[in-house]
């Protein structure tokens, strides 16, 4: 068997993706445990057991908010000896974890309203429906604190997906409430209820489907497998591409390895420069580590099924 020369070389890119929710994180949950405390109080007051489980359900979302940002603030935290990568993967885990709960929180939403179609409650009374208006306002301008990041960052969705689906279904309370006074037909509360959840479980699941791809090494929605092997394989001086592998490191960062073989080695010092530089560009691939080979090295699991 022929020698063949290797050569390694890596890159790495960090720009817009560590957007910062640390603020948006504390806001939303603070606002969310005081509307929990004005949850339970008036829920006492009213004797109300459907305003005590609301404060359950949100303090939930409490829950959702602090898994996420520990997961953030994990996944900023530098790499040691033990975790070569750092903790960047614990975005994914908290995203995961998001998904879990929100199911759990819809499985119970859905639980309720099929007990009430079965056993049809009073209406919701003024305080309830004033109590939900508030709800409204707080998760919507919670939501809204995590907007922009939605897109790009899986975990950030996870949060606010949390707070969209509690709007959603605060507005479904006081809309609920507003049909049955106006018609007397009960059970508009607890079918208007299983048609948000079944939106918001629509949603929850692309979250919790990615999350788990993610988590497996699946190569990041968005990125095309055959058109990154296209684009190594057409660098001057690269015969063949093998070993390619992408994957997640974090919700918002992707890597690279791969093997390339360069007859003649690399045209010129600023070759991998140049081809971390293209990768991130073209593909948004923050980190890359290549092995040039200028023989015929023996191949391990070149090209994927």
């Amino acid at each position: 068997m022929s020698g063949a020369h290797h050569h390694h070389g890596h890159g790495h890119h960090h720009d817009h993706h560590h957007a910062d929710f640390g603020r948006a994180f504390a806001i939303g949950i603070t606002l969310n445990l005081i509307f929990v405390a004005v949850e339970v109080v008036y829920g006492l007051k009213a004797n109300s057991t459907a305003l005590l489980s609301d404060a359950g359900h949100n303090l939930s979302d409490v829950l959702g908010l602090a898994i996420a940002w520990g997961g953030a603030k994990l996944a900023a935290r530098p790499p040691t000896k033990r975790f070569t990568w750092g903790l960047r993967s614990s975005s994914i885990l908290a995203a995961m974890a998001n998904g879990l709960l929100l199911m759990v929180a819809l499985g119970a939403i859905a639980l309720e309203a099929v007990q009430r179609i079965a056993d049809p409650q009073p209406v919701a009374g003024p305080v309830m429906m004033a109590v939900a208006a508030v709800g409204i306002v707080i998760n919507g301008v919670t939501a809204l604190l995590f907007a922009r990041g939605r897109k790009g960052d899986i975990n950030i969705r996870g949060a606010f997906l949390h707070m969209v689906g509690d709007a959603a279904v605060s507005a479904a309370v006081v809309v609920a409430g507003l049909l049955i006074l106006w018609t007397g037909v009960s059970l508009i509360d607890p079918v208007l209820s299983l048609a948000i959840a079944a939106l918001i479980f629509w949603q929850t699941y692309g979250l919790l489907s990615k999350s788990v791809a993610m988590s497996l090494g699946a190569v990041p929605e968005g990125i095309d497998y055959d058109a990154v092997a296209d684009a190594l394989a057409a660098q001057p001086g690269v015969a063949r591409v093998h070993d390619l592998h992408i994957w997640p490191s974090s919700t918002t960062e992707t890597v690279l390895t791969a093997h390339l073989v360069m007859p003649d080695g690399p045209p010129g010092d600023g070759f991998l420069s140049a081809l971390g530089e293209m990768l991130h560009d073209r593909f948004d691939i923050d980190h890359m580590t290549v092995q040039i080979e200028q023989g015929d090295a023996d191949c391990h699991g070149c090209d994927p099924g």
